[in-house]
């Protein structure tokens, strides 16, 4: 039996996936209605959002300033305010996270954080566990 951290951890990890996707099934819910919104905002814009695109704040700036005709340094800044917060975010978590942790993890939570998958998986004691947030991404994408 080899004495890497994450082999022994990896039994939990299925769990940790459960307990994710539990505690996500309301944050996708409310994904659900936002994405509606975000839509039809898109629609009478004339656009078509991005699958990728997870900031929804920065979506709704952002689809207004191309509404509103702004220059395109304008919507970069507008849309930097409205993301900002994600900044602190990840730094928060990073802080949470096994010095051990390989990159692919760290990358793969950095992509997706909202404000509802940070508020979750900061809420849970000791280290963060990534198979927990990837539970709740699998069922708030």
């Amino acid at each position: 039996m080899g004495n890497n951290k994450f082999s022994i951890a990896s039994v939990g990890n299925r769990r940790a996936f459960r307990d994710g996707a539990r505690d996500g099934v309301p944050i996708a819910l409310g994904y659900f209605a936002v994405s509606f919104s975000l839509g039809i905002v898109a629609r009478n814009v004339g656009m078509i959002t991005s699958a990728l695109c997870n900031a929804s704040a920065g979506e709704y700036a952002g689809f207004t300033m191309i509404a509103a005709g702004a220059a395109y340094i304008e919507m970069a800044i507008v849309t930097l305010i409205a993301n900002a917060r994600y900044l602190l975010m990840s730094c928060a978590m990073s802080q949470r996270m096994d010095p051990d942790m390989p990159f692919f993890h760290r990358l793969l939570m950095a992509f997706d954080i909202t404000d509802e998958l940070f508020g979750i998986t900061i809420a849970r004691p000791g280290y963060l566990n990534p198979w927990y947030m990837y539970g709740a991404i699998a069922l708030a994408l």
